[in-house]
């Protein structure tokens, strides 16, 4: 009888719970993981909000192909654009101010190539970066340019044919 009254003290002395130092280990491993969970979602923010303002500007351009296809020339008119893709934020038609797809039409700097067959379209990304797309359609610089940081400047012309990318 003396063993079973002496485990039933000893159970009555001891103490359920968490020690403080148990407690403080586990609030340590969450704050470790919580720093190396909040600059990985954050990074990969930022690379999402930068791959929708490249999509943005590859959708714009196919729609510029589309009316140069028709036209034989880009178009920057913001009502024909919305026409041909509405899906889009043209010059900002929607009002928004966050990821407006800009849209400028220049000349070639040689006389042989058609007039308005250079299409410049950038977009900001939420994230702050800007994207240009340049497309020459005719001419000795025809292609499509990829670059990033500097936005379209008025009336664009093949000097933007500057390999680059994204």
């Amino acid at each position: 009888m003396s063993f079973i009254n002496s485990l039933r003290s000893r159970r009555g002395d001891d103490e359920e719970g968490f020690t403080l130092i148990e407690l403080m280990v586990v609030v340590l491993i969450i704050a470790i993981l919580i720093a190396i969970a909040i600059p990985t979602f954050l990074g990969a923010r930022q690379r999402a909000q930068d791959r929708a303002a490249q999509s943005d500007l590859r959708n714009g351009l196919t729609a510029e192909k589309t009316v140069y296809v028709d036209n034989q020339k880009y178009d920057q008119t913001t009502a024909n654009m919305v026409a041909v893709e509405s899906s889009l934020n043209w010059n900002d038609t929607k009002g928004t101010g966050v990821n407006v797809l800009n849209v400028t039409v220049g000349n070639a700097t040689t006389p042989t190539t058609v007039n308005g067959a250079i299409v410049c379209l950038d977009e900001k990304s939420k994230s702050g970066q800007i994207f240009r797309l340049v497309d020459i359609a005719a001419g000795t610089n025809a292609g499509t340019y990829y670059s990033k940081g500097t936005a379209c400047p008025a009336g664009p012309t093949e000097a933007l044919a500057v390999s680059g990318s994204w």
